[in-house]
Parts: C-alpha cells; structure tokens; sequence
C-alpha cells in the first residue's frame, strides 16, 4: 500500500479523493473546524481497495487526513457533536458549485449523517499520515434489489 498524497483544486480531483476515502471510518473527535482560519481538517481510518481487489486480496487500513481550506461554514445534520465516540463511516465527499468558483463540499456518511461545508473555492489536500495495518474484513454493500413493477393489464 503505497502512501497517497494529493492536491484537490477542481470536482474531478475530488471524485478521486472520494474514491479512496469510501468506507473510512472516523470519530466525531478527528473532525476539527476552525473557523479564524477558514479550515475544516478530519482524520480518518481510510480501507485500501486497490489491495483488496487483487488475485489474494489483503484487507488494509491506514490514517489519512483531509483538509479544507478557505472554509466559511461548517454545518452537520443527523450528528451530535458532542458524541465524540460517535463512529462515522464515510460514503463519499461530493462538491457543487454555487457561484463560480464557490460551492458547497457535502461529507455523506452511512445512516444519513452529514457535513456541508460552504467554501470560496475548492482547494483541499488528501496525505496518508503513517503505515497501514491489517484488518479482518472488508467493507461490504448489500445491493438492494428492487421489486419487479407489477403491470395491470385492463
């Protein structure tokens, strides 16, 4: 597992950064907003999926920080951040555009929790922090199937 390290200026950076943060965990303890300094930075527990996709795949995990800069807000919804032991399981880190180049950066996690950070431009840095180590399993998604529409003939 080699150590990442990249730079996010624009949304297709982004998408890759989201790629490789899918099914980090974290606490709500590693998430740090700072408003003086307009900078939002979150420590996480990043799973590697290019190792566990080979032909013997080896299940890893490595701390990353994610930071943000020129931040303005920062607003959470079905989070208490007082539960600083709170798990959190990171689906993917999106961005929309309101007024070039400002945006919206939204933090979606598992069970519907959420961050909005409202920001001037996007400019963010992913970096892995230390090694890896090895865990038991693999972060699964159970694909919901859905019902076959019934049709009505008259």
């Amino acid at each position: 597992m080699d150590a990442l390290k990249f730079v996010v200026l624009d949304e297709e950076d982004l998408e890759v950064t989201s790629t490789h943060l899918q099914d980090a965990v974290l606490k709500v303890s590693d998430i740090l907003w700072r408003p003086q300094e307009k900078r939002f930075v979150v420590a996480l527990n990043r799973f590697d999926w290019e190792g566990a996709q080979g032909a013997e795949p080896e299940y890893r995990r490595r701390r990353t920080a994610l930071r943000f800069e020129r931040v303005l807000s920062c607003k959470c919804r079905q989070m208490n951040p007082a539960d600083k032991d709170e798990v959190l399981n990171l689906l993917a880190v999106e961005f929309s555009e309101t007024e070039a180049p400002s945006g919206v950066v939204t933090l979606t996690f598992s069970g519907g929790a959420t961050m909005r950070l409202d920001v001037e431009c996007l400019e963010a840095e992913l970096a892995d922090l230390g090694p890896s180590w090895t865990t038991a399993t693999c972060p699964c998604h159970a694909e919901l199937e859905k019902p076959a529409a019934k049709r009505s003939r008259s």
